[in-house]
């Protein structure tokens, strides 16, 4: 499933993003989360939970979906 996280700022880590997407319940989690899961940045294994997404990066998580970086007040399309 193909999901939109708007991003209030130029860019959100992946810790934060984690959070966000309730897969993991506090920052400090995100650590553990990415030694035991794969997490791909634009089709690559990430494993660093300081990485920055920016918009029209698009974040895989298996088990959660793909999710797609977009400023705010940029249109989305979320039909696909």
């Amino acid at each position: 499933m193909k999901k939109t996280i708007v991003l209030e700022t130029d860019y959100m880590t992946l810790g934060q993003v984690l959070k966000e997407v309730d897969v993991i319940s506090s920052g400090g989690a995100a650590k553990w989360y990415l030694a035991e899961n794969s997490v791909f940045v634009d089709g690559e294994l990430e494993n660093r939970r300081g990485r920055k997404l920016y918009a029209g990066m698009m974040l895989e998580i298996p088990e959660e979906g793909t999710f797609f970086m977009v400023k705010k007040g940029e249109a989305v399309d979320e039909t696909e």
